[in-house]
């Protein structure tokens, strides 16, 4: 009696794709693929996924707490406070260090008032909104690495914390109706 064996299977272009399990959870575009215009050499880029445009398309939030994360991410890059720097081209000989610009100074100010209303840093709509919106990590990177207290924070949940943080936002940005911005 001959036993039996399984075939082993060979990947195929046809099954070198995204998986089934990647596959039934959302948007899976290919990359784009193009060649290097300094090089020639081929290259692909992958695209990265908007959080707040993927919760604004699945109705998660609304298009006030939408512009509210766009105005917030908008300050905090003009504030600097992302952390990512290249050095400047030119140097000033003799300068104190680097200096900070008075648009700068302003969307500092404005993202402090931004993180007060949020009740700061330290809670858990502050570091949400920081994290998520301003250094655009995914929610579940946020809840899994920072979380809040110490303490990682399901995913679900998080995710409930940014939706609340960006409908205090919209409040405090004057988007929504009723309520005037601070």
């Amino acid at each position: 009696m001959a036993a039996k064996r399984k075939q082993k299977r060979t990947k195929t272009p046809a099954t070198m794709g995204p998986s089934q399990w990647r596959l039934q959870h959302g948007d899976v575009t290919p990359p784009i693929r193009e060649a290097d215009p300094e090089t020639g050499v081929p290259v692909a880029h992958r695209r990265a996924v908007d959080t707040l445009g993927a919760m604004q398309a699945n109705g998660t939030i609304t298009a006030e707490m939408f512009e509210a994360g766009g105005m917030f991410r908008r300050q905090f890059r003009a504030a600097m406070l992302d952390g990512l720097r290249a050095m400047p081209m030119i140097r000033i000989v003799g300068g104190g260090g680097d200096c900070i610009t008075e648009q700068q100074i302003t969307a500092r100010d404005r993202v402090a008032s931004a993180m007060q209303v949020l009740g700061g840093s330290e809670s858990a709509a502050g570091s949400c909104i920081w994290h998520i919106v301003g250094l655009e990590c995914s929610v579940r990177e946020w809840a899994m690495r920072q979380g809040w207290g110490g303490r990682t924070v399901p995913a679900t949940q998080a995710q409930g914390m940014l939706v609340a943080a960006l409908s205090v936002l919209a409040g405090h940005y004057g988007l929504v109706r009723g309520i005037k911005p601070q």
